[in-house]
């Protein structure tokens, strides 16, 4: 469903997320071995994190990646996803068709289309907070 870049995007915005709540920052390295992504992968997902204002990179001595508490309940998974994977999850077909839609359905179509409606909903609804709640409880967990 989600590529495999979004998949540690998401990862890695909870990381940050949980030592965001406890005051700490966090480099390259420590979330590359927290959410089990090789370096240089990490680092250029970051980048495109920054740019999207999802997570905030400060330079220099005690410097690192971090998350305003205060965007905790704004951030929602759906930006996360649309960051790194652009809309296709929200607009492609799932078979893959260009020309696909309700007037020249493609033999998937009506089932996927109220699947994808309710993912689109769910992604929009779900923040960082209610993931990082069930996180910091112990209740979920970031290593494969």
């Amino acid at each position: 469903m989600f590529s495999k870049t979004c998949e540690y995007a998401i990862r890695a915005t909870i990381y940050i997320a949980s030592e965001s709540s406890d005051g700490k920052r966090s480099g390259i390295k420590e979330i590359a071995r927290k959410i089990e992504s090789p370096e240089p992968f990490t680092a250029k997902i970051l980048q495109r994190l920054v740019k999207a204002n999802i997570v905030r990179s400060i330079k220099g001595n005690g410097g690192g990646f971090e998350i305003d508490k205060s965007q905790f309940k704004l951030l929602k998974l759906e930006q996360i996803v649309k960051a790194i994977d652009g809309n296709d999850l929200f607009d492609r077909c799932s078979l893959g068709l260009h020309d696909c839609s309700d007037l020249q359905p493609c033999p998937f179509h009506h089932k996927y289309k109220p699947l994808r409606e309710n993912l689109k909903k769910t992604l929009k609804e779900t923040t960082i907070e209610e993931l990082l709640s069930t996180y910091n409880s112990g209740g979920t967990y970031l290593k494969l």
